[in-house]
């Protein structure tokens, strides 16, 4: 570990100072403002909004504002947005400082949906470095530009997400680190899988390691946070000794798990964690629930409730007869529903 740092402890980004190094990925479909006001519920220290489209947003696109919205008790987060054009992400940079009250501009550069790179976005950047170089630019001058005509608006730290490389063949992480280095980001966090592998295979944690020297060895040295295959508060540990990366992100690890902050933190600082009891899951997917309701505009509640049929069945994972549940859950329509089929909690 680096200067014989804690393996649980505070990151600065920029002048965002954060009180821990345990964060919650951006991930599309999941996590919405409801699902993050449950993980900070749960120990959480930071969190992403789901990528916000940086085309919709210079559109006008009031859905897309929505997505950009901070929870009720949500102390610090990111925006995600996404784009392939450097002028189109610089003015959408702006747009979030006006519409949001978010602590941080995250740019995705890792995404491997082919509907989104061949827009010249998400992983796109990681392969053409130049490209990443003229966006990062680009959303530090906008993030610049509104806060020199708005005083009462605090600059934010812009940061980038990126992935190893194309494919096997392609591994670019380097040059990708370098441009955005050069570029002023605030941050690079490292999903070390190539984009051909999708979400498949194993996340090359030596890759995450070698980014992290790479970068405390530059004349810009910034946080690097690591994200892949973090399932378990062992493997939180393991990569943070592995890689000595300064922060770990967790993303389908915490899908139905939001208590992996709570558990984590207490495996980082005490080596034990205590286990949860299905009654405590469900009744986090309650929460989870009652936020959605909440946020829907229309008041509908089969919205929210057909919305939560994907988080209800993480939930139910490991607890006994969750097939059963699970087959139920697909056709719930109602809070009633819900509560018919976890009636034994």
């Amino acid at each position: 570990m680096s200067d014989n740092r804690p393996l649980y402890h505070s990151v600065k980004i920029g002048d965002l100072e954060l009180g821990g190094n345990l964060f919650l990925a951006p991930v599309a479909g999941y996590s919405d403002r409801a699902f993050r006001a449950v993980c900070w519920d749960c120990g959480m220290d930071f969190c992403y909004t789901e990528m916000v489209s940086s085309e919709a947003l210079v559109r006008g696109s009031e859905k897309t504002e929505e997505m950009m919205a901070r929870a009720v008790n949500e102390k610090a987060y990111a925006v995600q947005i996404f784009g392939g054009n450097a002028e189109t992400m610089g003015k959408s940079a702006k747009i979030v400082l006006e519409k949001s009250s978010c602590d941080l501009i995250d740019i995705n550069g890792g995404c491997p949906v082919p509907k989104i790179v061949k827009t010249g976005a998400g992983s796109m950047l990681t392969k053409e470095p130049e490209r990443l170089y003229a966006i990062v630019k680009a959303v530090k001058q906008g993030v610049d530009e509104y806060c020199a005509e708005h005083s009462e608006r605090k600059k934010v730290p812009v940061t980038i997400k990126i992935r190893s490389g194309w494919d096997d063949s392609h591994i670019t992480w380097k040059e990708a680190a370098q441009a955005a280095l050069e570029a002023g980001a605030d941050a690079i966090t490292l999903h070390a899988r190539t984009r051909a592998q999708g979400y498949a295979g194993v996340s090359n944690w030596q890759i995450l390691k070698e980014l992290v020297d790479f970068v405390r060895s530059s004349s810009r040295v910034i946080p690097v946070f690591g994200s892949g295959d973090a399932f378990s508060p062992e493997d939180c540990k393991r990569m943070i000794e592995t890689t000595d990366c300064d922060a770990v992100m967790f993303a389908r690890g915490a899908m139905g798990n939001p208590f992996i902050f709570k558990q984590t933190k207490q495996f980082l600082t005490q080596g034990r964690y205590d286990d949860i009891e299905a009654k405590e899951r469900i009744e986090a997917g309650f929460k989870q629930l009652d936020a959605l309701l909440l946020e829907s505009k229309d008041g509908s509640e089969e919205w929210a409730c057909r919305e939560m049929r994907k988080a209800f069945c993480a939930y139910s994972k490991g607890i006994a007869g969750g097939n059963k549940l699970r087959a139920k859950i697909v056709s719930a329509c109602s809070r009633k529903d819900y509560k018919d089929i976890f009636q034994f909690t």
